[in-house]
């Protein structure tokens, strides 16, 4: 028997997340020094649930405050091997290689400043994440003007020439 699940994460303004799955105590570590050399100015939080042993929600990061979202997110989760990173004063897209590159690191559900609903099984194992809702439904195709203001704000950016 399979009960499925569907957990929001609280994601304040100004914040993004990044939800993933990786396979070792040792994550929480890694993850820290790969966000921490990225940027002095980053801001983050991040839980990990281990599967096994003593089955906490470990824990660090530079910032109380996502320490605890984080925290709070691993909770109501409640899936083995799952992270949680929140940042703040950077975004996902500058430290995302440097967490994918973690030797740990075995799959990135998320990374967003969306809402965000992360779709859960539970069995009599336990639970496990089976994916993710990350904001809304589209409306429509870009059109030639839309076209324009994204070149344009990815200009703005500096993220292209």
């Amino acid at each position: 028997m399979v009960k499925l699940d569907v957990v929001r994460i609280d994601i304040p303004e100004g914040t993004n997340v990044i939800l993933g799955q990786s396979h070792f105590i040792k994550t929480v570590e890694d993850i820290y020094e790969a966000l921490a050399s990225s940027s002095p100015a980053l801001k983050f939080g991040l839980a990990f649930s281990e599967a096994s042993g003593k089955r906490l929600i470990r824990y660090d990061g530079n910032d109380k405050e996502l320490i605890d979202l984080a925290i709070e997110a691993c909770k109501r989760i409640g899936a083995g091997h799952t992270f949680v990173i929140y940042l703040k004063q950077g975004y996902p897209i500058n430290v995302l290689n440097r967490v994918k590159a973690v030797e740990e690191v075995v799959k990135i559900h998320a990374a967003t400043a969306n809402p965000l609903q992360v779709i859960v099984a539970e069995t009599e194992q336990g639970r496990g994440v089976l994916g993710v809702v990350d904001g809304m439904s589209p409306l429509g195709v870009e059109t030639e003007a839309d076209v324009k203001e994204r070149k344009e704000i990815l200009r703005k950016f500096g993220y292209k020439r």
